[in-house]
């Protein structure tokens, strides 16, 4: 239930920093789903090939420079957890790519992947404590991902309220960590302290590559294939 709340707090997040209103107004975005479908793609695998997971999860004991990457595409959290992995990636990767823009997107997605072993590696931890996706699952990069969001929302909100909500997600992260060892909450925090570094420079790119929040937005809305 608090691995849940969490995500649930940075999608509150999301929608702050894009604008709920303009939601329905944006384009669709189509790096989302492309992503969305690779995830959608790994369980379909899963399904018609059993051998799937042992070939492709992230267990170390096991051989292959490619685990790290094809476990993210591999759900093994029954049905349910699968659909909300799915669901969540969906929606979370949409909100990123319309405040962080295509190429930015994914490339924080992949930091959301690659980040926890790295961490692992720099404080000698072989058990990756620091990994909430249990040798597969795709749940840690989205919340990654999303926490990407509320650092980007303290330092582009323009009110208290909208700084205090970001800086909800790394204090509830931190705390499930402490409290629970959650390494959902762990990766929150290291994707919000990536999503504050980024913005800056991020504010430098060409106009159309940049991120936009929802005051750019509204002026924004009406050009077509602005993303």
């Amino acid at each position: 239930m608090t691995t849940a709340a969490l995500l649930v707090l940075m999608f509150k997040v999301g929608l702050a920093l894009v604008g709920e209103d303009t939601v329905r107004r944006r384009p669709l975005p189509w790096v989302a789903v492309a992503l969305t479908a690779v995830a959608v793609g790994g369980v379909v695998l899963q399904l018609s090939w059993s051998g799937a997971m042992d070939a492709l999860d992230s267990d170390p004991r096991k051989s292959g420079w490619w685990r790290v990457v094809t476990s993210v595409f591999m759900q093994n959290g029954g049905v349910f957890g699968a659909v909300w992995n799915l669901v969540t990636l969906a929606v979370i990767a949409a909100l990123a790519q319309w405040f962080w823009r295509g190429p930015l997107m994914p490339a924080l997605f992949a930091a959301g992947i690659l980040l926890p072993e790295r961490i692992d590696a720099l404080f000698g931890d072989t058990a990756r404590s620091t990994d909430p996706r249990n040798f597969a699952g795709s749940s840690g990069a989205t919340y990654f991902l999303a926490a990407t969001l509320a650092g980007a929302l303290l330092l582009s909100g323009t009110t208290s309220k909208e700084r205090l909500l970001a800086l909800s997600v790394p204090a509830a992260g931190l705390a499930m960590w402490l409290a629970q060892e959650n390494g959902h909450g762990l990766v929150a925090v290291y994707g919000f302290v990536l999503g504050a570094a980024v913005l800056p420079l991020a504010r430098r790119l060409p106009r159309g590559a940049a991120p936009v929040a929802s005051t750019a937005v509204e002026a924004d809305a009406s050009v077509p294939g602005s993303a």
